[in-house]
């Protein structure tokens, strides 16, 4: 499979080589509005109140941050499955090289705004990947399938909380992370549509694994039960948006589920993802009656 879809990886890297604007981090984070902390420096501790951006909004720029700080462990997971020679290594280390620029904006721009509180920041970093992520894929295609849904989830985080966030900084700043995540869903996408036709019953039964069992790379960060809450209520991501800005693009964008010449494999794992569709979508509507609880126990 590696060695079949290797033209094609090298075709996107080449595309997405093309369409890539490299960007400074440095110029995203507003130094001059920045503090010295406690410390060494003998600055002002952190204090709740000097964060101006809403508590959905922190929850989701501290999740995003950590998801982002694991690099090392996704590069592992597909650098072991897809292999560091030829056109699949010249994409992971490119992929990694741009994905490390967001988790060091990030944690600058929340410093300087002082967003968050930063020892239990870096407790969390420390705890979080002192754990690290284990995908546990079995093929390379479930590995294939789940950055293929995922960039495109982070994409959507990234730029909801940038919209909410009511700074301009942090607003441009998201936009500009979201930007990279989509040029990476854009590659991983059309590799995917690539597999779906060289091989595609064991792609369309990967891909139906992935999405029945998705879960963001960050869940196990502490707390992230609480704080996924807070942040669906928001309107930042929740299942509505995974549904219909996430899994309903995709399937449409690869044609999923009009796909014909499959075999019993493949039939089976294209009506699973039909269901399952469909499930979320009830799911969805359901979970919108209890973040308009949550949402209204906060405003009283």
């Amino acid at each position: 499979m590696l060695r079949e879809l290797e033209p094609s990886v090298e075709r996107l890297l080449e595309q997405h080589l093309a369409i890539t604007q490299d960007w400074l981090p440095h110029q995203f984070v507003p130094w001059s509005q920045a503090r010295d902390f406690d410390g060494p420096l003998d600055g002002a501790a952190w204090e709740p109140e000097q964060s101006a951006l809403p508590r959905a909004v922190q929850d989701a720029l501290i999740i995003n941050l950590l998801t982002e700080d694991n690099l090392p462990s996704y590069h592992f997971e597909i650098a072991t499955r897809m292999g560091r020679d030829g056109a699949w290594g010249a994409w992971v280390h490119r992929w990694t090289a741009e994905e490390d620029r967001h988790s060091a904006v990030l944690r600058a721009f929340i410093h300087a705004r002082r967003a968050a509180d930063p020892v239990a920041l870096e407790r969390l970093r420390m705890s979080h990947l002192a754990t690290g992520w284990d995908a546990q894929w079995p093929t390379p295609l479930h590995c294939l399938a789940y950055v293929t849904v995922q960039e495109l989830a982070t994409r959507q985080a990234h730029r909801n909380t940038g919209a909410l966030c009511g700074d301009w900084v942090g607003e441009s700043l998201m936009a500009r992370i979201a930007s990279d995540e989509n040029r990476h869903m854009l590659f991983y996408r059309g590799l995917y549509a690539d597999a779906l036709q060289a091989f595609p019953d064991e792609s369309m039964a990967a891909l139906a694994d992935v999405l029945s069992g998705f879960e963001m790379p960050g869940a196990g960060i502490d707390g992230f039960r609480a704080r996924a809450a807070r942040v669906a209520a928001a309107g930042i991501f929740n299942l509505d948006i995974h549904h219909e800005h996430v899994v309903v693009p995709l399937l449409r964008a690869l044609g999923v589920l009009t796909l014909s010449g499959l075999g019993p494999t493949g039939q089976r794992a294209q009506e699973q993802i039909g269901r399952h569709a469909e499930q979320l979508k009830e799911q969805a509507a359901r979970a919108r009656d209890l973040y308009a609880r949550m949402n209204a126990r906060s405003t009283q």
